[in-house]
């Protein structure tokens, strides 16, 4: 059992005293004829149950795991048609790949607020910051490559300005909250220019990683039109005429990893997501007031049986009150 004063015990502990006194050594009750000591005792009962009641004891109730509940964590997923190449463990697509390690970091870091951001040839976020891991997994099964007819080519970095905007106004609104950023991508540059750096500040970015998905000798993608999967056929390579081949590119990776300020790791099916957080300083990013209400909510409550019972001799003090009153009023309208 754990306990959840409403004051401070030396304060509950006065005003106890001080009610019992009142109810034992009230001149006024001493002097009416009769006083019955069961009504002392009833209101003793009472101080006793408001007493207990204002210390808040509990049980342990459901657990409330808010180990990163100062974190606000950002997903940035690539999803050009490479990210569905048949590479990723038993030849399955490279996004089966990120999003098990998505899952896999949100169970990691429990409590934090999570945010997904996609790219290809547009960024856009599928999901603004929240706290439901319901919405962060329905939004990790949807995550859908762009369809390969109107793929026009794309950069690693198209991110940067909506990530950056993120992160400031994240920094601007909750500057204690720490901001953790993961790049789910394969760095293959499809745009005919070189990318642009990330140019985030670094102070913006409290950690995080690069994850890279995909193999040097590379893998066939499927022919996605409007939703993943929907042809049998794979994406052809237009100058051979052969089924096109994704290869990753981890020097583009660990660039960006680079920029960003945090490692980066290739990832590969099976492998201990530990290496991706155990970088993060929950010391320092791993406490908050809402940690303290979170705790509040895992309790079960037991101050309210209490308060029922201080309920019932009141009730019971109130209608005695109006009965002897009664009765009073009627032997004066009783008399002569």
């Amino acid at each position: 059992m754990t306990l959840l004063p409403v004051a401070p015990w030396p304060v509950l502990l006065v005003l106890t005293i001080a009610a019992l006194a009142a109810v034992w050594w009230n001149p006024a009750s001493r002097s009416v004829p009769g006083e019955s000591r069961a009504t002392h005792w009833r209101l003793t009962a009472a101080v006793v149950l408001l007493a207990t009641a204002a210390l808040r004891p509990a049980v342990a109730g459901e657990r409330v795991d808010t180990t990163a509940a100062n974190l606000n964590v950002y997903f940035v997923v690539d999803t050009t048609s490479s990210i569905i190449a048949q590479d990723y463990g038993n030849d399955r697509p490279r996004i089966e790949g990120v999003a098990a390690d998505i899952s896999a970091i949100a169970a990691a870091l429990p409590g934090a607020r999570y945010s997904v951001v996609t790219f290809d040839q547009d960024t856009r976020v599928r999901l603004p910051l929240t706290t439901d891991t319901t919405a962060l997994d329905a939004a990790v099964e949807t995550l859908l490559p762009e369809s390969y007819e109107v793929s026009r080519g794309s950069s690693v970095t198209e991110a940067n300005e909506r990530l950056k905007t993120l992160l400031q106004q994240s920094d601007a609104r909750a500057p204690e909250r720490g901001r953790v950023v993961y790049y789910f991508g394969d760095g293959e540059q499809t745009a005919a220019e070189p990318p642009a750096p990330f140019d985030i500040d670094k102070r913006l970015v409290n950690g995080g990683a690069v994850l890279g998905y995909g193999t040097s000798s590379g893998g066939r993608m499927k022919a996605t039109r409007s939703r993943f999967d929907t042809s049998g056929s794979y994406i052809k390579d237009p100058s051979t005429g052969e089924d096109a081949r994704s290869v990753i590119s981890e020097d583009t990776l660990r660039s960006i990893a680079g920029q960003l300020g945090v490692p980066y790791l290739h990832r590969q099916q099976g492998d201990d997501i530990s290496p991706a957080v155990d970088g993060i300083d929950l010391e320092r990013f791993g406490t908050s007031q809402q940690i303290e209400r979170q705790k509040v909510l895992a309790r079960r409550e037991l101050y309210w049986p209490l308060l029922l019972g201080l309920a019932g001799i009141a009730a019971w003090e109130v209608g005695a009150a109006v009965t002897a009153l009664l009765q009073t009023r009627r032997r004066r309208e009783a008399r002569p």
